[in-house]
């Protein structure tokens, strides 16, 4: 099984993490990336593969998909222990409605946040989706009840907010607790990591909670 992924490709992180979680062997491919052309040209087995030009790709034998929450169903049906998505229907159901949520309700938010940082309303969207996830966690440790699709979707995507500009609000203790707990989880280390890892080598900051990484804040 190979995976082409980004350096700074959330969506590239989610698959890449999903896999270390699921103990599934494969090769990392990262694609060229430069921060004044970003990743252009794209990579060729990545416009071959899909048609909207992005990454990741996965590609096992015969089989090339593209989307990370394709990548997820797809590791969810090949190798169901560690399940990452609820047995019970509705509980399932609520677990793929909150991945969802993550990348299209909140994470949109988060790129107009990347190309104007006074983006209209992109920072009280954002407040309004932290208050949601704080609601969310409840008593519970995880957003769906166990570790989930979706705690993996919601890190990534907060992690981007927070470098632009949309921290989780310091009151809101349920949902840093939660993001402590990820930020502690082995493959979230080791994908989260190496992003924060590349950030510093291009002289950018990290936000102060990646320090729980094992990274210079």
């Amino acid at each position: 099984m190979k995976i082409y992924s980004g350096p700074l490709s959330m969506f590239g992180a989610k698959a890449e993490i999903a896999l270390h979680e699921k103990g599934i062997p494969f090769e990392l491919e990262m694609v060229p990336f430069e921060m004044k052309t970003l990743y252009e040209p794209k990579h060729p087995e990545v416009l071959r593969v899909n048609p909207k030009r992005q990454v990741p790709v996965l590609i096992d034998g015969d089989l090339e998909i593209f989307d990370s929450t394709q990548i997820f169903e797809y590791l969810e049906s090949l190798k169901r222990d560690p399940a990452l998505w609820p047995s019970e229907p509705k509980a399932r159901a609520r677990a793929r409605l909150l991945e969802h949520k993550s990348d299209e309700v909140y994470f949109p938010h988060i790129v107009r946040l990347m190309s104007d940082p006074k983006a209209p309303g992109a920072h009280d969207a954002a407040a309004r989706f932290y208050e949601e996830m704080e609601r969310t966690l409840g008593t519970a440790e995880w957003l769906a009840g166990p570790y989930t699709y979706a705690d993996i979707a919601f890190y990534m995507a907060q992690l981007f907010g927070d470098r632009m500009g949309a921290p989780i609000p310091v009151s809101h203790a349920k949902v840093h607790a939660w993001r402590d707990r990820m930020s502690a989880r082995p493959a979230v280390q080791k994908v989260a990591g190496a992003m924060g890892r590349y950030l510093l080598s291009i002289g950018r900051k990290l936000p102060p909670f990646m320090a729980k990484l094992g990274l210079p804040a």
